[in-house]
């Protein structure tokens, strides 16, 4: 594992999947000049928009994101994390996996992870959302995949966040970075995002890299921004603020092992 350029890009996606995959180029490409080697794109980078709109839309969706993904790492030569599109359950068009997937420069998809927990939420500001009317929950873990000159990457997608468990199954994997790219809720965000993301880190001593979507997306959809980097320690290396734009930090081999070394807490553990 070598030092290097990480990127969590964060976006205003609406229900038009053309205007959302160019908005994620652009951000990409300047990502890329800015040094970046290893890109995120949040949760919902290709639609954001109402559940029966992206269900009918899935198929294309899932084409054309995976698609989109492969062109970008082999045309930019990194490693690039689509962080959620819909990717049709065969046998069952009522539903869809929110799917997230990990490319490598060649254009080889490398991980695809399921989401397992879904939003089932009625959020105090009035609005309620029922993600599993749409989306069929992942049944797997997600696994880590080791690249000899990214380190360990792990795979997580948005509600995620608040079970610890998934992060510890994959820090018993390894795991030097952890991805959870979001759409998170702008009343829950404020309270809970920086909180949760620095609690993952801390607790498995990782880098957390969070794309983020932000603004209002639709009607009522509004999402909290924010996509950050946080180091093993906790601290935020950047913070995307609350427009589109991006967080970009080094990842630092060092610095894992510094932080590994002075609190070795992943060695204490008695219930494993």
């Amino acid at each position: 594992m070598k030092s290097y350029l990480a990127a969590a890009i964060q976006m205003t996606s609406k229900p038009n999947l053309e205007e959302n995959l160019a908005e994620a180029e652009e951000l990409i490409e300047l990502a890329v000049r800015r040094g970046a080697e290893l890109i995120g794109l949040p949760e919902n980078f290709a639609f954001l928009g109402q559940e029966e709109d992206k269900l009918k839309q899935a198929q294309t969706i899932d084409l054309e994101a995976e698609k989109f993904l492969k062109k970008m790492a082999q045309r930019f030569q990194i490693t690039i994390l689509g962080g959620g599109f819909p990717v049709p359950v065969q046998g069952d068009p009522t539903k869809a996996y929110n799917t997230a997937i990990l490319v490598e420069p060649n254009g080889t998809e490398v991980a695809r992870y399921q989401k397992a927990h879904l939003f089932d939420v009625d959020v105090p500001d009035g609005n309620t959302y029922r993600e599993s009317s749409t989306v069929m929950s992942g049944k797997a873990l997600p696994n880590v995949y080791h690249s000899e000159q990214l380190g360990n990457l792990g795979l997580s997608i948005c509600y995620d966040v608040r079970f610890p468990e998934l992060y510890r199954h994959l820090s018993r994997q390894g795991a030097d970075v952890i991805f959870i790219p979001a759409a998170f809720t702008a009343f829950t965000g404020k309270d809970h995002w920086q909180v949760l993301l620095q609690a993952r880190a801390i607790e498995n001593t990782c880098y957390v890299i969070a794309p983020a979507q932000t603004g209002n997306h639709y009607e009522r959809r509004y999402t909290h921004g924010h996509a950050c980097i946080v180091d093993p320690w906790g601290t935020i290396l950047a913070d995307a603020g609350e427009q589109p734009g991006m967080a970009i930090a080094e990842i630092n081999p060092t610095r894992l092992k510094q932080v590994r070394q002075q609190m070795p807490s992943l060695q204490h553990r008695i219930f494993v």
